[in-house]
């Protein structure tokens, strides 16, 4: 099954301006798979292979003279220094779209980039499919807790596979591979804990000393082990916005999980009923609207700069999308219900003198219309914001 991914003309166009596009995410969103759909006269070569990637480590430069016209090559995180002699090729043969680079995490390979091919590559960030791309003939009817146990990386639709399944190899491809290359962790069932703890935790805002009694760890190494978690693309750090508001905020970030379904794993859910009654479903929902928020963002090629705000006092808007000038609020709830009380925090931000441009409120019900200049969606809707 071959799903066309949505940010797939954005790339096309950016290599038309760029020598270098590199393609990041988590493993298995589909990097790897884009990247030959989108260029499929390009050379090819893989790092995982080990004698590409000794070729490539021991002799960049013969290396690359494999590929006079260009090549994609994957997992480029496995030979970093590579990015020094990509650019002086590209430099020397002045050519947009000559090499597209995959990695799945970003350490070592961003900050090569960053020295290496500053001004001369694209970054794109690839997730897992969107609810469009997952499902493109989404509608009122459409299960809402099928999708949200499934989750939405590729395999399991072009597969077949059974969710359950599929994100028990990945946790522990994730962990005993990947982590093992990053950071030294002694205690992998000790780290696993700690990822469970995470999940359970979406939506809410971080205590550090209570995941680090839980963990028996102290807060410096969960600190630690929540940016590789940032960083390795399976969860996402909202911080609080500030801006104007004055000093009497909660400082402490809101964790969430890039994918709906490796949260359902990591909380034990196995069935997509047990969804319905669980005292998290409402975390769940939330998260799953937050994660489709930043893909919209990511498909766009777009910087994004979001945010959630709550004070002491209570007030609280679960999305910020700060515009310098101005902002945009998005408020989320499970129900499938409209109350009277769920408008209430995006009037707030407005009595504190805060320039509003749009403001949402994302629901589990099924229409989408506009009441007192909030836009009310469907979470079916949620890619028109």
């Amino acid at each position: 099954m071959i799903i066309n991914r949505r940010i797939g003309p954005e790339i096309i166009e950016l290599s038309r301006q760029f020598p270098v596009i590199t393609i990041t995410g988590p493993r298995q969103s589909g990097k790897t798979t884009l990247a030959q759909m989108l260029f499929p006269d390009t050379a090819y070569a893989n790092l995982e292979d080990m004698q590409q990637r000794d070729f490539a480590l021991n002799d960049p430069k013969g290396f690359l003279e494999q590929f006079p016209n260009g090549a994609v090559i994957d997992e480029i995180q496995r030979a970093p220094d590579l990015c020094s002699y990509i650019q002086v090729t590209v430099d020397q043969k002045k050519k947009n779209g000559l090499f597209i680079l995959t990695g799945s995490h970003q350490f070592e390979m961003i900050s090569k980039i960053s020295q290496s091919l500053a001004g001369r590559t694209a970054i794109i960030r690839l997730l897992p499919f969107d609810l469009k791309e997952a499902y493109p003939s989404i509608n009122q009817n459409s299960k809402l807790l099928d999708i949200l146990y499934t989750g939405f990386y590729p395999r399991i639709f072009s597969d077949n596979i059974n969710p359950s399944k599929f994100y028990s190899f990945y946790v522990s491809t994730y962990i005993e591979r990947d982590l093992r290359q990053i950071i030294n962790i002694k205690d992998l069932r000790r780290f696993e804990t700690f990822i469970r703890l995470c999940a359970g935790r979406i939506g809410q805002i971080i205590n550090y000393t209570s995941i680090s009694n839980e963990c028996g760890v102290d807060q410096n190494t969960i600190k630690s082990w929540l940016s590789v978690l940032e960083a390795s693309y399976i969860c996402r750090l909202l911080k609080p916005y500030y801006k104007n508001i004055g000093k009497r905020l909660v400082k402490a970030p809101k964790i969430y999980f890039y994918d709906s379904g490796l949260v359902c794993f990591l909380l034990g859910i196995t069935n997509p009923e047990h969804l319905q009654n669980h005292p998290l479903f409402g975390n769940i929902f939330e998260n799953f609207i937050v994660s489709e928020i930043i893909k919209n963002i990511f498909n766009k090629v777009e910087t994004e700069h979001l945010f959630f705000f709550r004070d002491h006092t209570g007030n609280e808007v679960d999305i910020v999308f700060d515009n310098i000038t101005s902002i945009d609020q998005v408020e989320i709830k499970a129900a499938k219900t409209i109350h009277n009380s769920f408008l209430s925090p995006l009037r707030y931000l407005q009595t504190r003198g805060i320039q509003v441009n749009s403001s949402y409120l994302v629901y589990g019900g099924e229409k989408s219309y506009t009441r007192e200049n909030i836009h009310i969606k469907s979470w079916t809707h949620i890619s028109d914001i």
